[in-house]
């Protein structure tokens, strides 16, 4: 292989998948852009980075950061490089993500219902009752189409030989999709001519999906329904995504505070009155959505809303309660659930769990300690994580301690080494850690899923997390027709 200044010190772990490099040649995927990003100086590739973060900073594409402690608001941190995928590999992964959100989607009507996975001792009762996001309210409620997942998000990691895993189901409000529209403009930007040239699929349609999917749930037999997107207002770290998602597909952008219940149906403030509101995609997490169900100190929610919702007055998307189906003790049961309800034996593989209530299992973790990665349950966004490879002999006893007081709140599972792709960092292309999160629409008619999805970056070296709460960054992902 013939390499240029830029790819000189491109070096590969040989444990590592890497995207572009098989260690001996360049993947036929990335040959072209390799060919191009070859015959570019170093100073033309400085300037289309500076391009894309003013582009960022012009359109406020923000994250906020917590893992310093400061809460602050930060441009999204985007990569030049973008990830690529062939068609062959994306029909598996679409494949294997419908599969999945089909049963979960069955499991979520079963367990709000008559609770035959949990009867036929294929799931515990004492996991779903213990989980904090089991919403016993949902009990029996008629949730219009059975599709109680809308919209998903899910992690998907490669492993050393390249097998994709599952890593998370995200199924209550998973973010992160106008990162991966905004990551697709800006390469249409700064390189023009690299998309058409690949044969890429396009993701600009998946807001016109999700107003579509939106508009098919009402409730009221009108030809414009009112679809709004509830917020929890600026302050949230998504807010940019609120944001743009409302400006895309035409909808109006509202905070608790501008909606009202009435007579169980629920209407939103305008100047020339109440107007009733038929479909509410929302972004505020269950604890806040309710004062008089949930936590009574929410100011994000709308009193009443989920009688409303029970009476069949309004649709809400996600549908409350999804929470126990993406609980990271529950994940270890999704290939059982595939099982059970498709009589399918399941496409996309699960990494290895372990569940920490289970004394023999965290026996086996706590002596296999700096070979897992132990995760709360119940936490998201990288927080709460014990890295065993690297963390220290006193955060390792804190953590068994912390473990020890609540055994239930804690999985493990063998640290994977995430696959590595180029990225361009201080004037050097470097490989850097990366996970795929695609988007999955579920509608009355199927699961569409847009060929792409967003690309996570852990910008540290040697650094597996990825999270763009714990400072991680994104690049374009591409989908290359077959």
């Amino acid at each position: 292989m013939k390499a240029t200044t830029l790819f000189d010190n491109y070096t590969t772990n040989v444990n590592t998948w890497d995207e572009m490099y098989d260690q001996i040649n360049v993947r036929d995927p990335y040959k072209k852009v390799f060919d191009f990003i070859s015959n570019i100086p170093a100073a033309d590739l400085n300037k289309s980075e500076e391009l894309a973060r003013r582009l960022f900073m012009s359109q406020g594409v923000t994250f906020t950061v917590y893992s310093s402690g400061e809460g602050i608001e930060k441009i999204f941190p985007f990569d030049i490089i973008p990830r690529i995928i062939t068609g062959t590999e994306w029909s598996f992964i679409e494949s294997g993500i419908r599969q999945r959100l089909r049963a979960l989607n069955l499991f979520l009507k079963d367990i709000y219902s008559t609770q035959f996975i949990l009867k036929d001792n294929v799931v515990p009762f004492e996991m779903i009752y213990s989980c904090p996001h089991y919403v016993r309210e949902m009990q029996n409620v008629n949730v219009p189409h059975d599709i109680y997942v809308h919209i998903a998000g899910i992690d998907l990691i490669r492993d050393h030989d390249g097998t994709f895993y599952v890593l998370e189901d995200n199924l209550r409000t998973p973010s992160g999709v106008s990162y991966m529209i905004e990551n697709r403009e800006i390469t249409k930007r700064i390189f023009p001519d690299l998309i058409p040239h690949n044969n890429v699929l396009p993701v600009t349609q998946y807001p016109n999906i999700l107003h579509k999917n939106l508009i098919s749930l009402s409730p009221r037999q009108t030809s414009e329904p009112n679809v709004v997107l509830l917020t929890p207002g600026m302050y949230n770290s998504a807010y940019f995504e609120h944001t743009t998602l409302a400006r895309l597909m035409g909808v109006e952008l509202v905070e608790g505070r501008d909606l009202v219940v009435e007579n169980q149906r629920v209407y939103m403030k305008t100047t020339f009155g109440l107007q009733q509101v038929d479909v509410i995609y929302r972004r505020v997490d269950d604890d806040f959505l309710d004062p008089l169900v949930f936590n009574p100190e929410s100011t994000l929610g709308v009193s009443g809303i989920l009688s409303a919702y029970r009476k069949g007055n309004v649709a809400i998307v996600n549908a409350p309660g999804n929470g126990v189906a993406d609980d990271k003790a529950t994940y270890m049961y999704v290939p059982e659930m595939i099982r059970y309800y498709l009589n399918e034996e399941p496409i996309l593989k699960n990494v290895p769990t372990y569940h920490l209530i289970n004394t023999d299992q965290r026996e086996h973790v706590f002596n296999n300690i700096h070979k897992m990665v132990i995760k709360k349950t119940n936490e998201s966004g990288g927080y709460g994580m014990l890295m065993g490879h690297a963390a220290s002999e006193k955060e390792v006893e804190d953590y068994k301690k912390e473990v020890l007081k609540d055994p239930r709140q804690f999985i493990a599972q063998p640290t994977i080494s995430l696959s590595s792709a180029p990225c361009y960092i201080n004037g050097k292309i470097q490989p850097r850690r990366v996970d795929l999160r695609p988007f999955a629409l579920c509608g009355p008619n199927g699961i569409e899923i847009v060929p792409g999805g967003l690309t996570r970056v852990a910008l540290k070296e040697g650094s597996l997390v990825v999270n763009s709460s714990q400072g991680g960054g994104s690049k374009d992902t591409w989908v290359l027709a077959n």
